[in-house]
């Protein structure tokens, strides 16, 4: 089959062009970058070396902070070059892979979500049954699934737009290679792209988010019919809070970007939805989860107080 591809590489033209807001926002995603990794790095290594944190909830949170590391780093590295550089080049096939492991694992994460809103169903309605239905072999099978869910329909989209003919011009409208800003660029058909990000992205995000409704939905019956105080229904409802905020702050953007998308949207507009849950949400969720959680506090105080008592040793 003949490869039409005109086009070897793309320009991505970023956030903005004014030299001095470009300094100004490289130092401040640079920082946020690096409290994404300090902070998610963190829990990780909170959730691996504390015994009492090996529970189904906190291995989802790991496998959470794990997603986050790695999809800020796809996005924001990027990003930041393109703050210090005039004109950021980057090859079709580096296009693709940023493309691909951009939507594996922000799928990944939306489904991961879904999936920790059942973890907290079974803790808050099913308690004594809780390490029974959520054994280990149980989450590494639901852990495992939420990557691979993630990789396949990732894996249709980029072959996709591999498909595709860019004659030129190379000039991306974003900070990084999404679906949207290259089907303006594309010489042929975007239909079956366009589709796929409809549908395939929309039953992703819609399949995790009516995951996690469903299961509020039967945590508040449960807590209603179970506890005749407010006082015990808002005690128990509290454990998810930490959760219902990463859910808002992750779904609210992403479903107002990708569901009935369009390629001729604001271009404006897609880089600061995405800007919000590639590269602050990554930053924001530790903070939420550690703020709010007295289990890792403890388990953060008892680590460097051993280091501590060590180091004087």
């Amino acid at each position: 089959m003949e490869n039409r591809t005109e086009v070897h590489e793309f320009i991505l033209l970023g956030l903005t062009h004014d030299h001095t807001e470009r300094y100004t926002l490289f130092v401040m995603f640079l920082l946020l970058y690096l409290g994404s990794l300090l902070g998610n790095g963190v829990i990780l290594m909170v959730a691996v070396v504390e015994p009492r944190l090996h529970t189904p909830m906190y291995f989802f949170l790991g496998n959470l902070s794990c997603l986050d590391i790695c999809y800020s780093t796809v996005t924001v590295p990027k990003m930041l070059s393109g703050f210090l550089t005039e004109h950021q080049a980057i090859s079709f096939i580096g296009c693709l892979v940023q493309l691909h492991f951009f939507y594996f694992l922000g799928s990944g994460e939306g489904i991961l979500l879904g999936v920790m809103a059942f973890d907290r169903y079974v803790a808050i309605c099913n308690p004594l049954r809780y390490r029974v239905i959520m054994n280990k072999l149980t989450c590494l099978k639901l852990a495992g699934a939420t990557w691979v869910a993630g990789f396949f329909p990732a894996l249709m989209h980029t072959t996709a737009i591999s498909q595709l003919w860019f004659c030129g011009p190379n000039h991306v409208q974003h900070f990084l290679c999404d679906i949207k800003p290259l089907l303006k660029l594309a010489c042929s058909s975007t239909t079956l792209s366009l589709n796929l990000l409809n549908i395939v992205t929309g039953c992703i995000a819609m399949g995790g988010f009516f995951l996690t409704l469903f299961s509020y939905l039967y945590i508040i019956s449960f807590l209603f019919s179970k506890f005749q105080s407010w006082k015990s229904r808002w005690k128990a409802f509290l454990t998810c809070a930490s959760h219902l905020t990463v859910v808002a702050l992750c779904y609210v953007p992403i479903l107002s970007n990708y569901l009935l998308a369009s390629a001729g949207e604001s271009a404006k507009r897609e880089m600061i939805i995405t800007v919000l849950y590639s590269a602050v949400t990554p930053f924001l969720n530790p903070l939420n989860y550690t703020l709010r959680n007295q289990e890792v506090k403890s388990a953060l105080k008892k680590i460097f107080s051993q280091n501590h008592l060590f180091g004087r040793i």
